[in-house]
Formats: C-alpha cells, structure tokens, sequence
C-alpha cells in the first residue's frame, strides 16, 4: 500500500466519525460527569491502567507506526496524548468508540484490534477513562475538544 492510500484511508476513516457526530442527529453525546475532581481523575487512571494502556501505553503515548497498518491490514492502537487524535473527537464519539468498539462507530466493514468496553466497564466507569485522558492534555486541545462536545450536544438537541 502506498502512503497516500495509507493517508487517505486514515482521512476516510477520520471524516466517517465526524460525520456520524455532526450528521446523525440521534448519535448519543455523552452526558458527561461534570466531575473532572481528583477522584474521578484518579479512577479513571487505574481503569485506564488496568484496561487500556496494554495496548495505547502506560504514557498514552499509543503503539509504534500507529498511522501505518499493522500486516493484518488493521491500524495499531493510537495515542491518547496530544500528538494524537482523539482530541479532535467529541465527547459522544469518544465515549461510543470505547463503549462499542471503533468498528461499531466507524461502520462499514471497518475492523478494529479494540473490543468494546461496555460489557467490562460501566457507563460511568468509561467517563472516568475519558475524563483521565482529557486531564493528560494541554490547554490548547483540551478547550478545542470540549468546543467539539459542546457543537456536538447542540446538535443532538
């Protein structure tokens, strides 16, 4: 596969799940805790631990080559630090790609290496995940982010 296939497919995919945030009135947004308290924060770190970081890093720092398929033409795990992109996602994808797995947000034959985690954590539990994630940024991405979540619960209104 070529780098431009390779990059274009990347952009598919990117533009597929923001046009089910933006187009898709019933796509659920999260609710959201409100709660970014310490507690929360540190929950969400074990549970990230436990759960997530085998496979997108202790330092969320995701696998090596993340933008390249792996040979069985899935893509590795991504980031969840800034050099990332899961905060150019809304709250609702974020929180359905992990509840239900990035396939079932995707559609269309995409496969994916991540189950979804909503038979092993909680709605509430998958929120302190996030919320943890979101701690990690900088200010830059973490106000852009909670600017596509506010677009995001406007819509779905």
């Amino acid at each position: 596969m070529s780098r431009t296939t390779i990059l274009f497919s990347m952009l598919g995919i990117a533009a597929a799940v923001f046009g089910l945030a933006v187009a898709w009135r019933w796509l659920p947004a999260s609710k959201g805790t409100g709660d970014d308290s310490a507690a929360t924060i540190a929950l969400g770190k074990t549970l990230y631990a436990k759960h997530c970081a085998a496979c997108h890093g202790v330092g969320l720092q995701g696998q090596r080559d993340w933008k390249s398929p792996l040979p069985s033409g899935r893509m590795p795990a991504p980031p969840h630090d800034a050099s990332g992109h899961t905060w150019h996602h809304p709250d609702g994808v974020l929180f359905r790609i992990t509840k239900e797995g990035p396939a079932a947000v995707v559609g269309g034959g995409y496969q994916s290496d991540m189950q979804g985690f909503g038979n092993v954590m909680s709605d509430e539990e998958i929120r302190a995940v996030l919320t943890f994630i979101k701690s990690t940024w900088p200010d830059r991405e973490r106000q852009y982010q909670a600017e596509m979540s506010r677009r995001e619960r406007e819509m779905a209104q």
